[in-house]
């Protein structure tokens, strides 16, 4: 990639006195498998809520993209994880300046480009708050390639405009700046990335809803989509059984008795016309 002054001629920072490092960017990782598209309605069943407590009950932890909220309240996806992170800038590599012909070059007009139908874009922003990822233009262009959601640990810019394009965006709030305009740099996309301390791989799977972003091992996502339906199934009988006075302590969560309740009521419902 060239440096942030080789892109336009500017001399507003002389890097050319600077030994530079050997790399190129934007950094690519390799090709990745996206998950099923039958896999990913199945998902639209569970909540983030139920999501992340059964992760967390099967052993995996971290999965709460804990700081961006919703953008757009009422506003659930879930798609396969596209990734792009964001660096802390050197001077010797890039500065920033003159961002309107260096950013052209960077990993994030790089990774737009690759979008696909249903994809949530997953950004390692490090929570910058002078960092805006994206504005209008290039969520306008995210949304038209088809981008199901942004899910970004850190900032974003216009709202004014963005808001308007009705796309379900999760992020930390709102800046005038532009994505290289203060200490970070788009620097690659389609590797792992930390994302509010939790690890997104390409592939994974992403579910997002007003409780925030929960973030679905891609090989784990089969196992957790049956245990959740089941969870989801049983949460509809207790709030049924609450719902007209019930016990707490038997219907939430499920005693022995209740769960042989929960067992007969499942079984006639499901004799029950659609």
């Amino acid at each position: 990639m060239p440096d942030s002054n080789s892109a336009n001629g500017s001399n507003d920072v002389d890097s050319s006195r600077l030994p530079a490092p050997d790399i190129t960017l934007p950094v690519i990782g390799p090709a990745f498998e996206k998950p099923s598209q039958h896999l990913i309605e199945q998902l639209k069943k569970v909540s983030s809520a139920t999501a992340s407590a059964t992760l967390h009950k099967m052993g995996i932890r971290r999965t709460f993209i804990q700081g961006p909220q919703s953008r757009q309240p009422g506003a659930k996806v879930v798609g396969s994880v596209v990734t792009l992170q964001f660096m802390p800038q050197r001077e010797d590599i890039v500065s920033g300046m003159g961002q309107e012909y260096i950013e052209k070059h960077s990993a994030l007009w790089a990774v737009l480009r690759t979008i696909e139908p249903g994809d949530i874009l997953t950004v390692q922003a490090n929570a910058d708050p002078y960092t805006g990822c994206f504005g209008e233009m290039l969520v306008s262009y995210f949304k038209e390639r088809g981008g199901a959601a942004l899910v970004v640990d850190g900032y974003i810019r216009d709202w004014p405009h963005v808001k308007d394009l009705k796309l379900p965006i999760w992020c930390r709030g709102l800046t005038p700046n532009y994505a290289s305009q203060a200490d970070q740099f788009p620097w690659a996309y389609n590797v792992p990335v930390n994302v509010s301390g939790v690890l997104a791989m390409p592939g994974d799977i992403m579910l997002a809803d007003d409780d925030g972003a929960v973030l679905i091992p891609a090989r784990v996502a089969p196992l957790l989509l049956q245990k959740t339906l089941e969870h989801e199934e049983w949460e509809v009988f207790s709030r049924l059984r609450l719902s007209e006075g019930g016990s707490l302590e038997k219907y939430y969560p499920l005693s022995e008795e209740g769960r042989r309740e929960y067992e007969i009521w499942r079984k006639e419902t499901a004799n029950q016309p659609s």
